[in-house]
């Protein structure tokens, strides 16, 4: 029993603002938890307090800690081989964020669709497994706002609003991995073209390495196999070619959830989820223009990448060679 009364607090690391803050209910889109999530921000988006030393040393010393018994103990796929372009730990995160600041920022608002450029931050590894915080690097973004106000304006977009609407959507939809957290609109137009011919059927081993008649999407495969992550473009590129060639929505998102959880480094992350069910299931968009085997879920293709960036050198880039086993 403790003696007399502690405070225990509850603290939200994951967002910048607490889910359940920002809103009761699941969101329909970034446009609906834009406004919420801003008029929050000035409460939560705040220098951290500092961290300071203990007035009273521990009671016994503690052990040391047994690393490589830990990492014996991981439950993990050791098939799947180490990236070794990053370095865990804050750290070597908190030096990717400003290499972004200073070398990729401030062409992040023209050029962080183009998969050739070097516009991106590359710190989702690092914010899915808590060694950066979104809140740190928003801050330290922040301050070159009056050199780079579009780029910063555009970061603060897809790191605050679009990352944490992928966790109102996980936190509030208990179906947030399957079809049927789709709204039912798009419910209803997947299953009335379920059975359309396929242009292409791969199974999940053709897919995995990356052995289809598109280049561009043999490349977005292998550049996730080899690096741990795919290019936030190509990302919807791929999961909605995964649609059109398998035999059904539900086999599409089961396979798509699988890849990207299996080789992606931010993968089984709500950002992940819910990129798979935007781009398979239109969560978090609106119907399209219907076409066979995606009916009103928005549609991409090889000749509109090739009108957004330079095609071909991205499948040079990521020519096929032998993945490891």
């Amino acid at each position: 029993m403790l003696r007399g009364l502690q405070e225990v607090s509850k603290v939200d690391a994951h967002n910048i603002v607490p889910c359940w803050v920002t809103s009761p209910k699941q969101e329909y889109s970034a446009r609906t938890i834009r406004g919420k999530i801003h008029s929050q921000l000035p409460e939560f988006l705040t220098e951290f307090p500092p961290v300071v030393r203990h007035p009273h040393p521990p009671s016994c010393p503690a052990e040391p800690i047994a690393w490589d018994a830990c990492y014996s103990s991981l439950q993990v796929d050791r098939s799947v081989a180490e990236v070794e372009w990053a370095t865990p730990g804050t750290s070597a995160g908190l030096a990717v964020l400003q290499s972004f600041i200073a070398e990729r920022l401030k062409s992040f608002s023209t050029q962080r669709n183009d998969p050739n450029k070097a516009a991106l931050s590359n710190l989702s590894p690092w914010f899915h497994f808590g060694q950066v915080s979104t809140q740190r690097a928003i801050l330290e973004v922040q301050k070159h706002r009056r050199a780079h106000r579009e780029s910063v304006d555009a970061f603060v977009e897809e790191a605050v609003v679009r990352r944490e609407l992928a966790d109102n959507f996980c936190y509030y939809n208990e179906n947030y991995d399957s079809l049927q957290g789709a709204y039912d609109w798009a419910q209803t137009t997947l299953r009335l073209h379920a059975k359309d011919k396929r242009p292409f059927l791969y199974e999940l081993q053709q897919l995995e390495q990356a052995t289809t008649h598109d280049p561009l999407w043999n490349a977005a495969q292998l550049q996730m196999v080899r690096e741990g992550k795919m290019h936030g473009f190509l990302r919807m590129y791929w999961a909605k070619k995964i649609l059109e060639w398998t035999r059904s929505p539900e086999e599409a998102l089961q396979f798509a959830i699988y890849l990207n959880d299996r080789y992606e480094l931010d993968g089984r992350d709500p950002n992940g989820y819910v990129g798979c069910l935007w781009s398979i299931c239109g969560i978090h968009d609106q119907g399209w223009k219907e076409r066979d085997v995606f009916g009103k879920i928005r549609y991409m293709n090889y000749s509109g990448c090739k009108r957004k960036f330079d095609v071909d050198q991205f499948e040079r880039r990521y020519a096929p060679r032998e993945l490891a086993q």
